[in-house]
């Protein structure tokens, strides 16, 4: 009987409340598991729910920039009961995550703001091509995840005689009027590609993919124009070099297809006709290069191009020695008709194979031909009217 009554009197004293009081009683004080600060103190509001008008006290420091800390829920009840913070539901949480936000700056991030900060500028070239090291061996930075803004550079320093900078930047802060400020010092230095060897390499070695690897050198080393990867294979040195050497485009050379005093094959090139024979480089040569050859059968110096491994092409007459005739007149040829072309490639091939001939044989064909008897025509007599 009194429990009923005690029942009701409850029911009543419920309905009589104001809305507002009857919210209150009903949202009471709940412990957060996990809570996210991006300040340096965790506030009342930060680790309950429903705090109130208790939840801007501050409680604890915050864990440092970019990490989590634990707290136990015992010593958590305590502190809020000290700032008369009461009637907390905890369920069954055992300790309370507390994580403090940060925006990281990772080395690479301040690199390239650095070499972004020095680009075209100080006689330096594109920022990709800059290489930065900071003093003190700066590692990844964490700022209050409040400086959301991007790094600007407000005043920058260079001395292109030893590389050192000087540069600092400022990042606008949500929380703050006044932007964060920030200073690095270092050594920058433009570098560009190269090629380098991985191997000694002597000047008759044709180079390989496996003796060329691409590395990033100081500008100022290399003298002239640096080789690219692709340029140097199949190619020659002009010297030898030892390993770790950069190359150069003034350093390698197209390979010789022919060297001197070598055996050839001579090619003889001319519209319509395509002969082969053998002879010997005077001077070596690479793919495409002019060079002298000595026609083994004939004795005479031509002059060809190059074409490929001992192989020497010659195109049309190229000799150093007189050529006889192409064609010669005769009683059927007019002296103001040329000879055909046929003729006339015939007659050019004839002359680069066949040996000029010599003074006794040149004597010994005008005496033969003098010996030949006249074939005269006898004139009919003439008739009389």
């Amino acid at each position: 009987m009194i429990r009923t009554t005690l029942a009701t009197i409850s029911a009543l004293l419920l309905l009589a409340l104001p809305a507002q009081a009857a919210d209150d009683f009903i949202a009471a004080p709940t412990l957060r598991a996990s809570v996210t600060v991006t300040s340096d103190v965790v506030r009342v509001g930060d680790l309950i729910d429903n705090a109130g008008s208790a939840a801007l006290i501050p409680v604890y420091r915050s864990p440092d920039l970019g990490t989590t800390g634990a707290l136990p829920v015992a010593h958590v009840l305590s502190v809020l009961r000290a700032k008369q913070v009461i009637g907390v539901m905890t369920g069954d949480i055992k300790e309370v995550q507390v994580t403090r936000l940060a925006r990281t700056l990772a080395n690479k991030d301040l690199e390239t703001a650095v070499a972004s900060a020095l680009e075209r500028r100080f006689g330096l070239g594109e920022a990709a091509n800059i290489a930065v090291t900071f003093d003190r061996g700066v590692a990844d930075m964490r700022l209050d995840a409040s400086n959301t803004g991007a790094l600007q550079p407000v005043a920058t320093r260079y001395d292109a005689r030893n590389g050192r900078f000087d540069i600092a930047f400022e990042i606008n802060n949500d929380n703050n009027p006044t932007p964060t400020k920030l200073r690095f010092t270092g050594t920058a230095i433009e570098t560009v590609e190269v090629a380098v060897l991985t191997r000694d390499i002597d000047r008759a070695d044709l180079l390989k993919s496996s003796d060329i690897a691409l590395e990033r050198r100081p500008k100022a080393e290399i003298t002239g124009e640096p080789a690219s990867r692709d340029r140097t294979l199949g190619m020659q040195l002009r010297r030898p070099m030892r390993a770790g050497m950069p190359i150069r485009v003034a350093d390698i050379v197209k390979p010789d297809f022919v060297s001197r005093d070598q055996s050839v094959t001579v090619i003889y090139q001319v519209p319509g006709i395509y002969l082969t024979t053998r002879g010997k480089a005077l001077e070596s040569g690479a793919e495409g290069d002019t060079v002298s050859v000595l026609n083994l059968q004939t004795k005479r110096t031509l002059a060809g191009i190059v074409t490929g491994r001992g192989q020497v092409t010659i195109q049309g007459a190229s000799q150093s020695a007189p050529m006889a005739p192409a064609v010669e007149q005769t009683s059927s040829l007019k002296r103001d008709e040329a000879p055909t072309p046929a003729a006339a490639a015939a007659a050019l091939a004839q002359s680069l194979v066949q040996a000029p001939a010599s003074p006794a044989q040149a004597a010994q064909a005008q005496i033969a031909q003098a010996q030949i008897p006249q074939v005269r025509v006898p004139q009919a007599p003439a008739k009389s009217e």
